[in-house]
């Protein structure tokens, strides 16, 4: 990668170094099974939110490298979590990964349409998670 691209990726994601993810899922057990993937498989430093209103208010304070939203949640869905998100002046250029079980072709072109770096199936694999994760975050930062 030359020096150009490279302070582009730095720009767009301020590091290039992920660290700490925000993730937003509103089923317990899930929620619980992937921070656990991400933080000890992974060694990310990891907050969760149980809804997309609660990721609205804590975003700010926790700052994360990256977010990761459930598509499918009441109230908020992640779609509107991330319309949210982006329409906040802070978190406009923030890198979102969407995880669902709703994997159709038109869906994921719907998430990145929306601003989704890319979106990972459930069920996931625990084991692998923080590795696919890594992986995405690598690919849109120009690091392969």
């Amino acid at each position: 990668m030359n020096g150009d691209n490279r302070v582009k990726s730095l720009f767009w994601f301020g590091m290039t170094k992920l660290r700490k993810i925000l993730y937003v899922e509103d089923d317990p057990d899930i929620r619980t099974i992937a921070a656990l993937a991400l933080e000890k498989v992974g060694g990310f430093k990891v907050k969760t939110c149980s809804s997309g209103r609660v990721a609205l208010q804590e975003v700010e304070a926790f700052d994360p490298d990256l977010i990761i939203l459930d598509v499918m949640m009441p109230d908020m869905d992640g779609p509107a979590t991330l319309v949210k998100l982006r329409a906040d002046a802070g978190q406009t250029k923030k890198p979102v990964i969407f995880m669902t079980a709703k994997v159709m072709s038109s869906e994921i072109d719907e998430y990145k349409a929306l601003g989704a770096i890319d979106v990972i199936p459930k069920p996931f694999d625990p084991m692998t998670l923080a590795d696919r994760v890594r992986s995405i975050w690598d690919a849109a930062n120009g690091e392969y």
